[in-house]
């Protein structure tokens, strides 16, 4: 039995008195791309961070490849394959571009080094221009392939990206779009938030919709791009 990348099961978090996520069940497959929706505040980000460790839940499970990682510290976690592109992009602004790089480099769970500093410079020529400039000299779309290129130095059985395209210029979105379709082509999975959900819904295999803290909505994603009635309900499209 191959078990899910990633699977969470009943997943309970607070913030406070602030009932955040109520009961989430949700699973990534190896080679699959899911695409997670929802309005604002609708707890999103909460679940990818409460997966990742960076947030405790207060009930249900998390489990990595079938291990149990349940209040697993965050480091431990992403060291079974999961490589993450956080909401604000989390790059280092003193380091350069080249160190930013490489400091997240290392074998992936099976030994691969399919991603290497020259397939990600490939990949992102923008970079390969700016291998000595800090982070913090970087254009937002230029950090944004930057903290996209850091997570595939991994070489991630999974990655994460938390509003993949949020606040950059057209051109840049369309770049992003289309490295997220090069790391679904090579069969890396991903879990996918960006407010334009036609785009998810286009570049994943099925997704699911949060309302308040639960599913509302799941199913393969060709299906849900044409069913605009639920889609205009739940997203407010």
């Amino acid at each position: 039995m191959t078990h899910p990348l990633i699977e969470a099961r009943e997943l309970h978090a607070h913030y406070g008195q602030s009932h955040v996520l109520q009961g989430v069940t949700l699973s990534v497959a190896r080679g699959e791309s899911v695409g997670l929706l929802g309005r604002n505040g609708m707890g999103k980000t909460t679940l990818i961070r409460t997966l990742l460790g960076l947030v405790r839940a207060s009930g249900g499970s998390v489990s990595v490849a079938g291990r149990d990682m349940s209040g697993a510290p965050t480091e431990k976690i992403v060291r079974h394959g999961i490589g993450y592109v956080p909401e604000g992009r989390g790059i280092f602004p003193n380091l350069s571009v080249r160190d930013n790089l490489l400091m997240g480099a290392r074998s992936g769970t099976r030994g691969q080094r399919d991603w290497t500093l020259e397939r990600v410079l490939a990949t992102f020529p923008r970079l390969a221009e700016r291998l000595s400039n800090g982070g913090a000299q970087l254009s937002g779309g230029e950090q944004q392939m930057l903290a996209i290129g850091r997570a595939l130095m991994t070489n991630p059985d999974l990655v994460i990206l938390d509003e993949a395209t949020e606040g950059l210029a057209p051109l840049v979105v369309a770049e992003i779009w289309r490295t997220i379709g090069e790391i679904r082509a090579s069969g890396i999975a991903s879990l996918v938030v960006d407010r334009n959900y036609r785009a998810v819904l286009a570049h994943t295999d099925r997704a699911v919709v949060l309302e308040k803290g639960r599913i509302v909505l799941a199913g393969p994603s060709d299906s849900l791009a044409s069913d605009l009635e639920a889609l205009r309900r739940h997203l407010g499209v």
